[in-house]
């Protein structure tokens, strides 16, 4: 216990310097008190290991879930990489003919071709987006074609911030479809592979054209698209623009003649009165794909569309299913569609 009492002189503490010098080890109940210090030295010692751990396992998870939810923001893991969602059929078409599609995480419901575009995660149908899809994918660009839905959808992507580009060339025509592969290509870096696109276009057309020659006849054409977005069959006019804006002129450079006139501006107009079909009188009627196979490819459902069953077309059962992404627009393949359309508005 002296030992105790000589070392414990060290660490004796004064109340007061200006009364009698009271020290700890004066008390009667020292012995209490050294007993208490020798436990809390020791509980101390042990608090410490045990906090020093568990600062060292805090750390680790706090490193581990740093990493672990880096997949949880909008860019991926390495800043410099681009991941680009594309909603637009003729976009995205022109970005696989150039080569540049490696970049591409995510595509529109109405994007059909190439064939290897249907293997890319889907974000939906263009007008009836979702931003959680489309936010999955961790864009770090989205691309689009200003043809996209529901506004608010939109609105909440540019509240976040997340770049959004629209090329300025328009695919309303031949030579405005080539402005726009070439902007593409100058956006993707594959400006060499554009120019080859473009002349492929022309020698395509020319080709083309010269085939559409051996026809004589020229039949006058309806064409029946169903709008996903209202879910409701739509009949293309005459010079239409917007989503059918190719239509009518494809049309024409393949032989024929639109049916139905143009009412009020409006490139496409409800299939609601059978009027619309019954005074147009088409010797010819195109379903763009969706909308023939959504009725099983059936003639007779397709005859009870309004007016459609009255008509020359359905008389002759010159009814025919054909691609979207061959007919409503213009892309890089447009030159040899024209042959493709004319072989099918032609049939005997």
């Amino acid at each position: 216990m002296d030992r105790f009492w000589q070392g414990s002189k060290a660490r004796s503490t004064k109340y007061h310097e200006s009364t009698r010098n009271i020290t700890i080890r004066d008390s009667p109940t020292f012995p209490l008190i050294l007993k208490s210090s020798a436990y809390n030295f020791h509980n101390e010692e042990w608090l410490y290991r045990v906090s020093m751990k568990g600062l060292i396992v805090l750390a680790s998870c706090v490193l581990l879930f740093c990493a672990s939810c880096s997949r949880f923001r909008n860019a991926a893991n390495t800043s410099t990489e681009a991941r680009y969602v594309v909603i637009s059929p003729i976009y995205n078409e022109i970005i696989w003919a150039l080569g540049a599609q490696d970049k591409v995480v995510g595509v529109d419901l109405s994007t059909t071709y190439p064939t290897d575009v249907k293997k890319v995660q889907t974000v939906g149908y263009h007008r009836a987006l979702s931003a959680e899809g489309i936010l999955s994918l961790h864009p770090t660009t989205i691309i689009h074609d200003n043809n996209i839905g529901p506004s608010q959808v939109v609105q909440q992507l540019q509240q976040l911030n997340i770049p959004m580009k629209t090329f300025t060339a328009k695919n309303d025509s031949f030579d405005g479809t080539k402005a726009l592969i070439r902007e593409m290509g100058s956006y993707f870096h594959k400006e060499a592979r554009a120019e080859e696109l473009c002349n492929t276009m022309d020698t395509q057309r020319a080709a083309s054209l010269e085939k559409v020659k051996e026809y004589k006849d020229h039949p006058k054409v309806a064409v029946i698209h169903f709008g996903r977005a209202s879910n409701v069959y739509m009949v293309v006019s005459k010079g239409s623009g917007g989503d059918g804006g190719g239509v009518s002129q494809m049309i024409e450079l393949a032989g024929g003649e639109m049916a139905v006139e143009n009412q009020g501006g409006r490139g496409m107009q409800r299939l609601e009165s059978p009027e619309i079909i019954a005074q147009a009188n088409p010797d010819v009627i195109l379903l763009t794909d969706y909308g023939y196979d959504r009725l099983n490819g059936s003639l007779d459902q397709i005859k009870a569309l309004p007016g459609v069953g009255t008509s020359n077309a359905a008389r002759n059962n010159h009814i025919y299913r054909i691609e979207e992404n061959v007919l409503n627009y213009f892309g890089p393949r447009s030159g040899e569609n024209i042959q493709k359309v004319a072989a099918v508005i032609h049939q005997k």
